[in-house]
């Protein structure tokens, strides 16, 4: 059953410019690095032999917990003990400060001719380093959107990759530049044309930036996948085919920014026009900030162990790793070490409480602990009936208070306000689901989206990666968690039917109540059919969103990029519908062997 138009509502206005962050010192860093495969070679392969299953208790205790026996941790003390030279840490961001300085000067100088500025602008964003350039491609950009006539020079004859470039390089940015820029590809039967591989790529590419009644992307869209199919499939050329299916399979705007700039980074050193100074800076800047993280998540792993979470809560999935490629998919630069650290700690709070309501607790003991989140004051703790309880009451509420003292002395503390109230409202919506399973209630879909958008925890995990950015005020806030927000709505109607799409078997057989089984149930339809009504609506949710980033905002950019980035994020997660949260070991042990342990060559 196909969704037609938009499923949201009406956008925001009103844009707000922005000063950068303060940049944060990196973490100490222990001279321990060497040969990363030596990590990586100590990894299992199977999950299994890592370290046994969790096993339900056989005492009477046990009797009734709804056990999801989740598979453990696969890295192990892999970023424990991962190697680390100070040296080249050393080294590395020497090369990256003098190569940044020969790039800037590029820019700087390629603005006089606007379209080479733009081509330069979106190779830095594929080549994952336009970060460093943050203030001087913003400048440039919105010199070139008010004088867009000049750029897009319509007496000009240019090709449909310059094109798709320039139109990409302004959405990507937030710029609503107009589609009808490709209407000149088109022959007298309203049909796309056009042989040149580039070009059809980078319209492909293009189309991912569509927004609900962009018929002309739509349709772009249908040939370019057509055509690139085609080519992959007669070409001799294996890098090419290579190339071709990357960019059908995982778009530009669907992969993290770290895994698409080192997948880029790898085509781009095959293109003969490449540029040295370019692909020798991109190099070195990912391997610097792969050292960092490495840091950051060494000092993760030691907090998870110091507070004794595998013991104090053995029922949990244990997936530092996981949370923190969330935290470095929301932002990677090495500015936001802060708010990575506080954003892994909340998230995997959130997972706890999400564990305990789905895979131990009985439906009594949620009551009870229902009743306490909603107090969210450690004199509530007496009220719950089992230890078990009390420690996960006062470890959620004890490293709460930990993040408020991080972030009290920059006069934040409204921050961690706001996530507490979404962390109370996502409990409330477990217990609800929860009441579904223990009373046997199928609700109508209808009935159930209202809950599931909230129990997914997509509000909640944007309200997370914003407490460690200075730039989040409270009218950031206010405006994300607006139920009338076109960006609120989209996010948790995604993240709610990802998940649903990814999890729905599985989950059922355990006795809960899925998004799919309620579709069913009210339409009459088969899970096949459930599936592709779901896909249906992201994809209409999907250009909701491209739509509710676009310029004006009442936010600043630099707060509308990690709603992108969630978005990649979700795709990456739930990468084949399978939820890589759960069982990592599908794809996620591979996207984190590519972002943290592997350098690239230099």
């Amino acid at each position: 059953m196909a969704v037609q138009g938009s499923v949201l509502g009406n956008t925001l206005c009103l844009y707000k410019p922005f000063s950068s962050p303060k940049p944060i010192l990196p973490l100490r860093l222990h001279n321990t690095r060497a040969n990363a495969k030596t990590c990586f070679a100590a990894l299992s392969t199977d999950s299994a032999s890592a370290a046994p299953l969790l096993q339900p208790n056989s005492n009477r205790e046990e009797i009734g917990r709804p056990l999801a026996n989740f598979a453990p941790d696969i890295w192990g003390d892999c970023f424990l003990t991962l190697p680390f030279h100070n040296s080249e840490f050393e080294s590395c961001a020497k090369q990256v400060e003098m190569l940044k300085a020969k790039v800037k000067d590029m820019l700087v100088a390629s603005a006089t001719d606007p379209v080479a500025n733009m081509h330069l602008i979106h190779t830095l964003c594929r080549l994952g380093v336009s970060h460093h350039f943050q203030n001087e491609i913003e400048m440039q950009l919105a010199h070139y959107f008010a004088t867009l006539d000049e750029v897009i020079d319509h007496n000009k004859d240019h090709d449909l990759h310059t094109t798709a470039v320039i139109f990409q390089v302004f959405r990507f940015h937030g710029y609503n530049i107009s589609s009808d820029v490709f209407n000149k590809f088109k022959d007298a039967n309203g049909e796309f044309k056009g042989s040149d591989i580039k070009g059809i790529i980078s319209l492909y590419e293009a189309t991912q930036f569509r927004i609900n009644g962009e018929v002309i992307l739509e349709e772009a869209m249908t040939f370019t996948k057509s055509e690139l199919h085609s080519i992959a499939s007669r070409s001799t050329d294996s890098d090419l085919t290579e190339y071709i299916l990357n960019a059908v399979n995982r778009p530009y705007l669907n992969d993290l920014e770290r895994l698409e700039a080192r997948q880029f980074i790898y085509f781009y050193e095959k293109d003969a026009s490449r540029n040295q100074t370019l692909l020798k800076f991109a190099k070195y800047d990912f391997n610097w900030i792969q050292m960092l993280h490495q840091q950051e998540l060494k000092v993760l792993y030691s907090w998870w162990n110091e507070m004794n979470i595998v013991s104090k809560f053995p029922y949990i999935r244990h997936r530092v790793v996981e949370c923190y490629l969330t935290a470095v998919g929301y932002y990677f630069e090495p500015r936001y070490a802060l708010a990575r650290n506080i954003y892994t700690k909340m998230v995997m709070m959130w997972g706890i409480l999400d564990d305990t309501y789905d895979a131990y607790a009985t439906f009594e003991e949620l009551q009870c602990l229902t009743d306490a989140m909603k107090r969210f004051d450690i004199s509530a703790m007496d009220k719950l009936p089992a230890d078990y309880l009390k420690l996960v009451y006062k470890t959620i509420l004890d490293v709460h208070d930990e993040v408020e003292e991080m972030v009290r002395k920059e006069g934040r503390s409204f921050a961690v306000d706001y996530v507490r109230r979404e962390f109370t409202e996502t409990a409330e919506a477990f217990h609800e689901q929860a009441r579904w399973a223990h009373e046997g209630y199928h609700p109508t879909f209808d009935e159930y989206i209202k809950t599931a958008m909230k129990s997914a925890g997509g509000n909640l995990n944007m309200a997370h990666a914003l407490i460690g950015m200075g730039v989040a005020d409270e009218k950031a806030y206010q405006c994300l968690i607006n139920t009338d927000n076109m960006i609120y709505k989209a996010i948790n109607l995604l993240c709610r039917l990802y998940n649903d799409i990814a999890t729905n078997e599985r989950e059922e057989k355990r006795g809960a109540v899925t998004g799919t089984m309620c579709y069913m149930k009210q339409y009459g339809v088969t899970r096949q059919e459930a599936t592709e009504a779901f896909k249906d609506m992201i994809e209409a949710a999907f250009k909701d969103m491209n739509r509710g980033c676009l310029r004006p905002m009442p936010i600043p950019r630099e707060i509308v990029n990690r709603v992108v980035n969630y978005l990649r994020l979700l795709d990456t997660f739930y990468m084949n519908d399978i939820d890589g949260y759960t069982i990592p070991e599908t794809c996620m042990k591979n996207v984190g062997t590519k972002m943290f342990i592997h350098p690239i060559p230099l």
